[in-house]
């Protein structure tokens, strides 16, 4: 078992020292795209594999969902490559020049972070739109996917490799580890740390958290994405009512989805027609004292511990609050610093709960699920950061870089 990884980490720093052209780049990813699409019957059966496997293990439905492949799915992934194709090389911009009193020349200059570990859940497109990005931004990566996937990536990232190999570049700079012992990713985070330069999780809160626990590198990544949406008491409640159904339910199992609605108190009238539809599209509702006094639908009592959880379900909590500063405690009280929005027609308000809540993405009048690095014009994302340091938010394509200062002199020494 380490013997593979140490080789992996190897082949890894081997393939770090090729650098490649933009052109290069963008002609590994066009090939990538074409025999996506040449082989997309062939990931299919790849992925019905992984289907089956998950049915026999009782998989939430909702977790089937997001494992599951067909053709508009793929298509979306090449959609989402050819877009990362269209921007430009993030590496080797220059991001600011100056010029000191004593003649020295400073540039601050972007370059590769190196090479990075990516564990992940059972999310096949991940495959694609890490490797897409790891690459195109100069850096290496290797590939610990959820076993619940493991035909579904091992397919994505074989063929990633054949566009590496057909452009003769080193097909080394996407590695897949084709092992499915839980053991393999303890060791890629405790004793990886001379080949890994950082790792990135993608999955939910265990995994996460172990990720931070056990690493020996840096982390970039999210605990849990506990999402709110707070409905104003200047909000257009038409709006209010479309926004929510689509924050919730367009799709329960992305860490994008709201988890807990508040809603001001000059709004209790409104509580009724919100929950209803919630309740007729499926939602399960818990509620604080006031809202159940007010909702005439099933409503459970919602605790402390239910503020502070991720359902990834067709279940939200509800809270009435007395105004716009009760919803910004609250927030930073239970939320997870990942995406929380307010509905008004109140710039000022909007500006103050934008200015004041901790969140790593802040929305105004439009859906949590808009957190997603496609959704926000990065071409994909490699996953939410809600790290205090940066990068924070989608990490995309120009997250994925740090930077170095070039110091060009004439002889100058130091007094």
């Amino acid at each position: 078992m380490s013997k593979l990884l140490i080789k992996i980490g190897k082949n890894s720093k081997l393939a770090f020292r090729n650098k490649v052209n933009s052109k290069t780049k963008n002609k590994v990813l066009e090939d990538f795209c074409k025999l996506i699409i040449k082989n997309k019957n062939r990931i299919i059966l790849e992925n019905k594999k992984d289907i089956n496997s998950a049915k026999l293990k009782k998989l939430k439905e909702n977790l089937i969902k997001r494992l599951s492949l067909n053709s508009e799915k793929i298509n979306s992934i090449v959609k989402s490559i050819k877009t990362v194709i269209k921007f430009k090389d993030p590496v080797d911009l220059e991001l600011k020049k100056w010029k000191r009193p004593n003649g020295l020349k400073i540039k601050r200059v972007t370059i590769p972070i190196g090479i990075i570990g990516i564990i992940y859940e059972s999310r096949p497109n991940v495959t694609a739109d890490v490797s897409t990005l790891c690459f195109k931004s100069g850096n290496c990566v290797i590939l610990r996917g959820g076993s619940e996937a493991y035909f579904s990536n091992k397919i994505l990232a074989n063929l990633f490799r054949q566009s590496l190999k057909q452009n003769k570049v080193d097909k080394n700079f996407v590695q897949f580890v084709d092992q499915k012992n839980r053991k393999l990713v303890d060791f890629m985070l405790s004793k990886m740390n001379k080949f890994i330069d950082v790792v990135i999780p993608r999955g939910g809160k265990s995994l996460v958290k172990k990720v931070q626990d056990l690493s020996s590198v840096p982390v970039i990544g999210h605990l849990e994405g506990i999402c709110h949406t707070y409905i104003d008491k200047e909000a257009n409640l038409k709006m209010a009512k479309k926004v929510i159904i689509n924050a919730k339910l367009r799709n329960t199992s992305i860490c994008g989805a709201t988890e807990t609605l508040l809603i001001h108190k000059k709004n209790s009238k409104f509580v009724n027609n919100i929950l209803e539809e919630l309740t007729k599209n499926g939602c399960h509702i818990y509620a604080d004292s006031k809202i159940k006094k007010l909702y005439k639908g099933k409503a459970k009592l919602a605790n402390e511990k239910i503020w502070s959880k991720e359902f990834l379900s067709s279940k939200i909590s509800v809270k009435l609050v007395d105004d716009i500063h009760e919803a910004i405690y609250h927030i930073n009280k239970y939320g997870t610093m990942h995406t929380d929005a307010i509905i008004t027609k109140n710039k000022k308000s909007a500006n103050l709960f934008i200015k004041n809540i901790k969140s790593s993405i802040a929305i105004h009048n439009s859906s949590t699920q808009f957190a997603d690095g496609g959704e926000l014009g990065f071409g994909g994302e490699v996953g939410i950061s809600t790290n205090k340091l940066p990068p924070r938010g989608p990490v995309g394509l120009n997250q994925l870089v740090s930077y170095k200062y070039e110091v060009y002199g004439s002889g100058q020494i130091r007094k």
